[in-house]
């Protein structure tokens, strides 16, 4: 063992040393912010100071709702472009990982679905749908031929048919 082990009690001085820092730089960092959320508040709203009049506090409302407005247009505007940069930043990402080629399928699992069940997982519970499939097929009737029930008869006449070849039907014929 080259390298010297820090004792326990060493090691929880440091440990309390790094947190009181970590601490007094959480507080320095929180006092930034709130003196940097006055400063803005000044900015930009001014003191409010109510008039005595009708028309005066009329006035004052319609500019308040202006302002309103501009800052709802700028809030619009800002969701938008931070929708799009996260829509940006996912198909980066899915072309990153096309790029590296490490995607990993899931494995699926089997699930025994009937047809019915598939189309009402797929298209929601709202839809009830009663699948029968031999009614959607066509009716074929089988045409029955009267020569193949003819043909079914006696094998000998079957040979007399076929025994055209030059003679041929002689040499199943017996001497009788």
């Amino acid at each position: 063992m080259s390298e010297k082990k820090m004792t326990s009690s060493r090691r929880h001085h440091l440990k309390s040393l790094i947190l009181g820092i970590a601490r007094d730089l959480m507080t320095a960092e929180e006092k930034r912010v709130e003196e940097e959320r006055v400063r803005y508040m000044e900015e930009k709203c001014s003191p409010l100071s109510l008039p005595g009049s009708v028309q005066e506090l009329q006035d004052l409302c319609k500019e308040l709702h202006q302002k309103i407005d501009v800052a709802d247009e700028e809030r619009y505007d800002l969701s938008v472009k931070v929708a799009k940069s996260e829509k940006e930043i996912e198909d980066l990402k899915i072309k990153v990982q096309d790029l590296i080629g490490k995607f990993k399928k899931p494995a699926l699992k089997k699930v025994r679905m009937s047809a019915d069940s598939m189309l009402q997982a797929l298209l929601g519970s709202k839809h009830k749908v009663s699948l029968d499939l031999r009614a959607n097929l066509k009716q074929v009737k089988k045409e029955v031929k009267e020569e193949d029930k003819d043909a079914v008869g006696d094998w000998r006449k079957n040979i007399e048919d076929k025994a055209g070849m030059g003679g041929r039907k002689k040499m199943f014929e017996t001497d009788a």
